[in-house]
């Protein structure tokens, strides 16, 4: 993903395990790039990496809650 657009807790809701997993990897990798950035002094918007980490964890997020949800239909 190149735009730099957080996407709001709705739509990640609507993605599959798939899409998520994939979004999260493209943003650990831009945060590891920023980090990069910011250890030679050239990051333009520091803001950025909070905002990618934010993400990263309401992604997370998500996917633990579907796999508790699985694993309780699978217990009932």
């Amino acid at each position: 993903r190149t735009e730099n657009r957080i996407m709001k807790i709705k739509e990640l809701r609507e993605s599959s395990v798939e899409e998520l997993s994939a979004s999260r990897r493209e943003l650990k990798q831009e945060a590891l790039n920023l980090r990069i950035q910011q250890q030679s002094g050239q990051l333009e918007n520091p803001a950025r990496l909070t905002q990618i980490r934010k993400e990263i964890a309401r992604i997370e997020t998500i996917i633990t809650e579907r796999s508790h949800a699985a694993t309780a239909k699978k217990a009932a």
